[in-house]
Formats: structure tokens, sequence, C-alpha cells
């Protein structure tokens, strides 16, 4: 698949939804029959449940020691009734940063699209469950459309750090989940399309500058960021608004300007934030 355009053309020419239109790509690309793929992504699903439950306890702390811990100190925080952001919206970010701890402890979790942007697609989609009361097997379903962008996104530009900067990572992550969002509360395939430019362009640009070489700062707390924004050009879309440049060339710009950025900036350590005299001393720490 290398174009939503060629996706969205099927969908509405079928009447199906963006899942299931890449559910039968699937069963044709891989010769897997239905009842296995959707057995693999409920495996997916499980996983992504695990992994924000064992973080939200506050006990995974990453090797380097850098990390750890404050996907529970966000939760209490807006027990307190003094959230910014509102209970739900702190338990998103909570969430993802949880499985982006998980991660850095290395614990188990699903590359969505990598381990550095593992918490965005689950935080946003289980947020939307508790919102909305979805089924497990609606659940199932939107990690497939999830799966239809990520896939486009990789074919037309890149899903790594070291390829396009954080960008690649966790810009089609937050791509990923906006669109996921929006099938999961009934919107059109047009609208997810909608959510996931508005999501990927907010990100165009992002460097990957992780500090030590260690995808932990400044990646975790970019997973939380990720879902926020994630979630807000959700609901945009579900609103009617609408993303002025189309997905497929939000992808394509996205690869361009990967491609125009320095080595330094695309997962080497070389620049941004690694470097900075802070950075710098972390480094020396763990070296």
């Amino acid at each position: 698949m290398r174009s939503y355009q060629e996706l969205l053309e099927k969908a509405n020419s079928l009447q199906l939804k963006i899942s299931e239109i890449v559910i039968l790509e699937e069963v044709q690309a891989t010769g897997l029959a239905r009842v296995q793929l959707l057995e693999r992504m409920k495996q997916n699903y499980s996983v992504m449940q695990q992994s924000v439950e064992q973080g939200l306890r506050g006990e995974w702390k990453s090797y380097s020691g850098m990390v750890g811990g404050d996907a529970a100190r966000l939760i209490e925080y807006g027990i307190k009734d003094k959230s910014l952001l509102g209970q739900r919206m702190n338990n998103l970010a909570a969430k993802a940063i949880a499985v982006a701890e998980v991660n850095a402890g290395m614990g188990k979790i699903v590359a969505a699209p990598t381990a550095g942007a593992c918490g965005v697609l689950p935080a946003v989609l289980l947020t939307v469950q508790e919102v909305l009361g979805t089924s497990e097997e609606d659940m199932v379903m939107s990690l497939f459309a999830a799966a239809g962008i990520g896939m486009i996104i990789a074919e037309r530009a890149s899903v790594s750090g070291a390829e396009g900067g954080c960008q690649a990572e966790i810009g089609s992550a937050s791509a990923m989940a906006a669109g996921a969002a929006v099938e999961l509360a009934g919107g059109t395939p047009e609208q997810t399309a909608h959510a996931a430019a508005i999501a990927l362009k907010n990100f165009l640009g992002m460097v990957c500058d992780p500090v030590a070489g260690l995808v932990e700062v400044p990646c975790i707390k970019r997973n939380a960021m990720g879902a926020i924004k994630a979630v807000t050009a959700a609901e945009m879309a579900l609103s009617g608004i609408k993303s002025a440049i189309p997905l497929d060339e939000v992808i394509d710009t996205m690869a361009s300007v990967g491609r125009e950025m320095p080595c330094s900036l695309r997962e080497t350590a070389q620049g941004g934030l690694a470097v900075t005299p802070t950075g710098q001393r972390i480094r020396d720490r763990y070296s």
C-alpha cells in the first residue's frame, strides 16, 4: 500500500471502513486467513493493555536510571484535582509515558510503529475506549486502521528516526493514532485521513536527538505530546475540520524534510538536545 487515496477509493467503493480494506489487502498479500490476522492483532492489543497497566504502577526504571516513575507521578498529580489538562488528558499523557517507560526498562511493548514511539497508539486508543465504552473487537479493528496508515508512511517516507528524524517516529505514531481514533469513534474514511494529516503536519521537522544515544530523553515525554496531539487532531476531524493538504502529500513532505535534515539530527546523538552541556554530561556519565 503506497497511497491512502487508493485505500479511500476502495473503502468508498465497497462501503467499508479503512480497517476492513487493510485486512483485505493483508489477506491477499500474506495468504493468511482473516481469522489469523485478527488473532495476531488481538495479541498486540493485549500487550498494549499490559504495558499500560505495568507502566502506571511506577515500578519500571530504565537501566541507565535516567527515567522511571513519571507515569505514576502524573496520575497522582491528576487525582489531586489540580490538573491543568483535566483528568482524562492527564491520564492520556500518563498512559503514553507508562508504555515508553516499560520500553526503557526492557519490558514487552508493541513497536507501533517503533519502540521509541510505542506509547502513543495504546494511550490514545485505550483512552478513547474509556470514553466510548467500545468493545475489544472494535479496538482490534481500529489497530488495522492504524496499521494501514503506518504502512503507507513506511512506503512513501519512513518510520525510522535514523532516516527521517523524530517526525518519522512520534509523528507517524501520532498520525496512526489520530486516524485510528476517528474510525473507533465512528468517523468516515475521509475524516480518518484528515485526522492523520493534521497530526503529522504538527511534527514536521522534529529532530531525533536522544541524549546519550538512549531512547529515553527526550523520547519518553515526546510520547505524551504525540498522544495529546493525536486526540486533538481526531477531535478536529470528527468535528468536520479538514486538512488543506491531503495525507499522501503530507507524508511525502515528511520524507522530503527528513532527507534535508543533517545526519547530526537523525538519531546519531550528535546534535540537538544530545549536545547541550547537560546532555554531554549525561553522555559522559553513561558512556
